[in-house]
């Protein structure tokens, strides 16, 4: 937004706040000292950009948002009546495409605006009485940013690249990837959940902390890249291990850890990583021909400690996979858009909340004894005091709240549609190296 339009937006915020104290100073303690600057506010047909503003707007994306788990009972009856809606979409043609010759922010008046509304219009992200103006006011932008929240990108109102992509994907295709996310859903809802449980949702790159049925903690997470895919899994969780040990998977020391010491011959030192042999006796580095066609059959561990791989924490649970939950060492990156690259396990942020959460249950572990442990830099395994289950799914469109439909990329391309991996998992810029840096210690 320019400054000269940002000062009309302000001031005429001033304006209906002034006119709001004004009112319930002349009409105090009746109901009726907010109606003029409501149908103000809510009247249609309001002229261009420059006379329109949605008080409302900055709260729509809060509205997209819900405490129901991605696994509630609910949610296949939310899923149903998506699947409904998007039939009815489908079976009147659809929505547009949006092809706008200047990028669309808050500001712009352009002729394809008009395409961008009825888009939005069509997918109930915007409400009809906003009309068909060509100008990109505030009612638009909230709309914009509803979108974005439901496809799980950056809610910024701006229709860069990615936005365009997950706007451009016909109604026909979405519908689609409902009926098979129906499926997915069914089939996990045949199995009863513990009281206590971790969701993972793979598309979706977070993480749900569920207890009761309802959402006690949502965390962002990195998941793993096509190449190497986090699986689908039904656990329980058995232990958390303060200031883990990392030991690496034979993947990683084959494809990555050998071709370092190729390289360098420091690098298992400068990263405190001990080879450790089948009797548990540690093997000094140099006396490994580390050219020799096969990777030395040993353990590679690597001491707890600030540059640990897991940094302070892992999460255990048996899986047939051998992949777990853990902390990292990099929290920039769960700063990035395209979260799908790490080797197959899950890193979680903020995940100290989550080891409280886990913990709760398990007598003498508040959140100051864990941080003092932490401190200690000592590997302290805690077995769980109660049964947590964990559940990785693979859940790229869903419904937690009536006609509030959340999509997400088909990462691992399992929809049946390849337009559907199109969204943020192709041109992202790497930023701050590979995500690899972060399991791999450099």
């Amino acid at each position: 937004m320019s400054k000269k339009s940002g000062n009309v937006a302000l001031s005429r915020r001033a304006l209906l706040q002034g006119a709001a104290v004004a009112g319930a100073a002349a009409i105090a303690g009746q109901a009726a000292a907010q109606t003029a600057i409501d149908e103000l506010i809510a009247a249609p047909k309001r002229g261009n950009w420059d006379d329109q503003f949605d008080a409302k707007a900055s709260r729509t994306v809060a509205g997209v948002t819900s405490n129901t788990p991605m696994l509630s009972p609910n949610n296949f009856i939310y899923i149903q009546q998506a699947i409904t809606d998007y039939q009815t979409i489908v079976a009147n043609g659809g929505w547009p495409q949006v092809n706008p010759s200047v990028k669309l922010k808050i500001g712009v008046n352009d002729p394809s605006v008009q395409q961008l509304r009825q888009r939005l219009m069509i997918s109930g992200d915007l409400p009809r009485s906003a009309g068909m103006s060509s100008s990109f006011d505030s009612y638009v932008d909230g709309a914009v940013k509803r979108f974005q929240a439901r496809h799980g990108l950056p809610e910024d109102g701006v229709l860069g690249e990615f936005t365009l992509k997950a706007l451009n994907v016909s109604a026909d295709t979405r519908l689609m990837q409902l009926n098979v996310n129906q499926q997915r859903l069914q089939a996990m809802m045949s199995k009863p959940l513990e009281n206590r449980y971790i969701v993972v949702n793979i598309p979706a790159a977070y993480v749900e902390a569920v207890e009761g049925d309802r959402v006690a903690l949502r965390n962002t997470a990195i998941v793993g890249r096509i190449s190497r895919p986090s699986p689908t899994l039904d656990s329980k969780v058995s232990d958390v291990i303060l200031n883990p040990y990392w030991t690496s998977p034979r993947s990683i020391v084959e494809k990555d850890i050998v071709p370092m010491m190729q390289k360098d011959p420091t690098y298992l030192k400068r990263n405190s990583i001990r080879l450790i042999d089948g009797n548990g006796q540690e093997v000094a580095p140099e006396t490994i021909d580390w050219f020799a066609p096969k990777a030395p059959n040993l353990m590679f561990r690597q001491d707890p400690g600030k540059i640990n791989a897991m940094s302070s924490t892992k999460i255990n649970f048996p899986s047939p996979d051998g992949v777990y939950m853990h902390d990292t060492p990099t929290q920039g990156l769960f700063n990035k858009l395209m979260r799908f690259e790490s080797s197959g396990c899950v890193r979680v942020q903020n995940v100290r909340d989550l080891v409280v959460w886990l913990l709760k249950n398990t007598p003498g572990w508040t959140r100051q004894e864990i941080e003092r442990v932490i401190a200690t830099r000592v590997n302290t395994p805690i077995p769980l005091g109660d049964e947590v289950g964990v559940h990785w799914v693979y859940i790229s469109a869903w419904s937690a709240k009536d006609n509030i439909v959340q999509f997400r990329d088909d990462i691992y391309e399992l929809d049946g549609n390849a337009q559907l991996a199109l969204q943020t998992n192709i041109g992202v810029e790497q930023v701050g190296g590979s995500v690899d840096d972060d399991i791999l210690p450099q």
